[in-house]
């Protein structure tokens, strides 16, 4: 359990800019970093920077074998490569209107596990993966372990923290219970619709997209699938929708709008993902599987075209009875993207 919360303590110290001790070693990372911050962390000498290594094969600094996953790189800091520069190294979206400047110099990494685990605790913050590494500072925000953040896949021993009736326009008789859990501040709900009957509930597990759930984007199909799976449900009499705050498929609102701009340059969805140093799908599907035990739903019936869905509910203990398609939302803006996922990322579409 303190692992958790050494992880949950180091993944808020990232989001506010502060550093962060893994395995004795000092990690700022640049998206939230500003200059004051940079200059206490490079009192010693400049701090080098540590990318993912797909953004070093974009930036050419790594050699890319077919099948063989590049790891970290560390670059060596040049007296011209200040913060602006080193968001720019860090942000493929910004390749384009910020060309980046050269050469860089690589340098080896002397603890890779700790460098992994840094970039993997990044992503569990939503932040870009990129950092300066080895500095020194007189406010670290958070001590962890490597072996804390490789073996954490995310939040832990959920708990129901509020329940309410909330009649909605799609079905009156319906009820949202909130969650929370160790090492995680996103609050799940889940909203269930009409009552049990005997038969395995209907249930979606939607991820939240604030554009396209509550800004009517039409670049995504997230919007239509949420109202068509809620009128599904109340149309069986007897569904669960779980909100799942795991936006841009687990990368965070930000880094989706990014991933946004990189299609526009010509990227889809998954390369996109890739460029900006997640993977295509960063969810985790196990606290959707302790939300439905929290409701004592042990099968399901799962409205989803994704089968990576029934697969991580099933690996979780969740029996799914039935995949029921949900077929919602096609349009000319989203029409690249939907194919995209059928294609690389095998949604059943």
């Amino acid at each position: 359990m303190t692992g958790g919360r050494d992880v949950a303590r180091a993944i808020d110290a990232l989001k506010r800019g502060w550093p962060v001790v893994i395995d004795g070693i000092c990690f700022l990372i640049i998206e939230t970093a500003d200059d004051a911050t940079l200059t206490d962390f490079d009192r010693a000498s400049p701090s080098d920077i540590l990318i993912s290594g797909n953004r070093a094969v974009t930036l050419k600094l790594a050699n890319q074998l077919d099948g063989t996953p590049t790891g970290p790189v560390r670059i060596v800091r040049a007296p011209w490569i200040d913060l602006a520069v080193a968001t720019a190294i860090a942000d493929p979206s910004l390749d384009l209107s910020t060309p980046l400047k050269g050469p860089f110099q690589t340098a080896p990494i002397e603890s890779l596990e700790a460098a992994e685990a840094a970039l993997r605790l990044a992503r569990f913050a939503g932040l870009m993966p990129a950092f300066f590494i080895d500095g020194q500072s007189a406010d670290v925000g958070a001590s962890v372990s490597s072996q804390a953040i490789t073996s954490s896949s995310g939040p832990s021993s959920i708990r129901i923290a509020s329940r309410a009736r909330l009649p909605t326009r799609f079905s009156e008789k319906t009820e949202v219970v909130a969650f929370r859990s160790e090492g995680d501040s996103a609050e799940h709900v889940a909203l269930v619709i009409g009552s049990p009957n005997g038969q395995a509930p209907l249930v979606r597990v939607h991820s939240e997209c604030l554009t396209g759930d509550a800004l009517g984007s039409l670049k995504c199909d997230c919007g239509p699938q949420l109202a068509d799976a809620l009128l599904a449900m109340t149309a069986a009499g007897w569904g669960i929708l779980l909100y799942m705050r795991q936006e841009g498929r687990g990368i965070g609102l930000i880094n989706k709008l990014r991933a946004y701009a990189l299609q526009d340059q010509g990227f889809d969805t998954v390369d996109a993902n890739i460029r900006l140093g997640f993977g295509d799908d960063e969810r985790h599907f196990g606290i959707a599987a302790a939300m439905l035990e929290k409701l004592s739903q042990k099968k399901v019936r799962l409205l989803t075209n994704n089968p990576r869905k029934v697969e991580g509910l099933e690996a979780c203990g969740i029996e799914v009875t039935e995949q029921v398609p949900l077929k919602s939302g096609l349009n000319t803006h989203n029409k690249d993207y939907l194919d995209t996922k059928r294609r690389r990322s095998g949604h059943q579409l």
